[in-house]
């Protein structure tokens, strides 16, 4: 088989499962993209299997520590495992992340389950190759009605993978309703499954929605970058007084309405910039949740994308009445909690504010963690609480 030899001091060598360029010491065998290779050491020990890209920064992907074939078999057992995990965990696997990419050992790949349908995509080029085999094994061991092909992320780039949204398995889905526990008596969504933004629903933060929710009767609350409206519904059928959605997106704020329209709650959906909806703003909430897409894909705008943080942060601060809430999510794993954590204290402290802390949220369980590989943990997020002046 053809491999690699990687340089010592190497990131595998500390529980990663990543080989980047700079690292590898030499190619043997001549191994083409997307194929399968195996690693040694600088001393010739092996180092297990990997799925091979030159075409990416990230060259190679190890799969296994053992010699391994990316074979039916391979799949059978590793998304059997996946989904044990989940039931284990006590998620619902019919409305859940059921294969989140190296956390689940398929590097890559990403299934997300609503009911009867299956959302799969596969963001590297090993896996992209054997994607109909994936969705095989899908349809046999959950039995779906439909497994949609969703290969529409920027990632696909890196890879060298063309754009692609395509029907792997049974036919074409029409828009659904899914419910969601994170509101007494259920918050109801329309998916589209082709046509939607991301997969479907932000599956990570449904926890998150449900904890906010809690905070909200009888209160005014405003949700920021609210995509579909998941924590602007969850608080509307909690009981709060009033409910403002802003997001840049029509297709974003459409979906909202008619969400909200579906579970029979009156949300405030407005299509406006939330940058500028916050500088102009001359309302007061109880409330503010800030949950933006990633300001940072990469180190190197990292500090531009904290002065962004800090920006919505400081308005958002402003905005809130005397013991007000501010909810604030970040889902870029380079921000840590940390940095985060204190992007909000500079803002407070701008905003002549003092806050306690009142909870920490991170990635529901189907989005497992693997602390060896901090790129699977992500999402983290704040809820704070205005202190009365001293």
């Amino acid at each position: 088989m053809a491999g690699i030899v990687i340089r010592p001091r190497a990131r595998i060598f500390h529980g990663h499962d990543w080989v980047y360029a700079s690292e590898i010491q030499k190619v043997f065998g001549e191994p083409r993209p997307g194929d399968v290779i195996t690693m040694k050491d600088f001393r010739d020990r092996p180092l297990g299997t990997a799925i091979y890209n030159p075409q990416s920064q990230i060259v190679a992907r190890r799969i296994s520590r053992r010699k391994q074939k990316l074979d039916r078999e391979f799949f059978e057992r590793r998304i059997s495992q996946a989904v044990e995990l989940r039931a284990r965990s006590g998620i619902d696997v019919n409305l859940a992340r059921i294969i989140w990419s190296e956390s689940d050992g398929l590097p890559g790949v990403v299934v997300d389950r609503y009911g009867d349908h299956i959302v799969l995509q596969t963001l590297t080029l090993g896996m992209y190759l054997v994607r109909e085999v994936i969705a095989e094994v899908l349809a046999e061991q959950l039995n779906p009605r439909s497994v949609t092909l969703r290969n529409d992320s920027a990632m696909l780039a890196a890879e060298g993978i063309e754009p692609e949204i395509t029907m792997l398995h049974g036919e074409k889905p029409e828009p659904f309703i899914v419910e969601v526990p994170t509101a007494e008596g259920g918050v109801k969504f329309e998916i589209d499954l082709l046509d939607g933004q991301k997969t479907g629903l932000y599956l990570d933060q449904l926890d998150a929605h449900a904890e906010i929710a809690k905070l909200a009767k009888g209160k005014r609350v405003l949700d920021c970058f609210c995509n579909q409206g998941g924590f602007a519904l969850a608080c509307a059928k909690a009981g709060a007084e009033s409910v403002t959605a802003v997001d840049s997106s029509e297709v974003a704020i459409e979906a909202c309405k008619r969400n909200a329209e579906l579970n029979g709650v009156e949300i405030n959906a407005v299509k406006h910039n939330a940058f500028d909806f916050l500088k102009h703003c001359e309302d007061q909430y109880d409330i503010v949740v800030l949950d933006p897409p990633s300001f940072t894909k990469n180190k190197k705008s990292l500090k531009n994308a904290m002065r962004g943080y800090k920006e919505i942060h400081l308005r958002g601060i402003k905005l809130l009445e005397r013991d007000g809430v501010l909810a604030t999510y970040c889902c870029s794993h380079h921000a840590t909690g940390e940095l985060f954590l204190e992007n909000i204290v500079s803002a407070s402290v701008d905003a002549k504010r003092s806050m306690r802390l009142l909870a920490s949220h991170g990635q529901r369980l189907d989005h497992p963690v693997l602390p060896a590989i901090p790129e699977t943990g992500y999402l983290k997020g704040f809820v704070l609480q205005i202190m009365p002046s001293r």
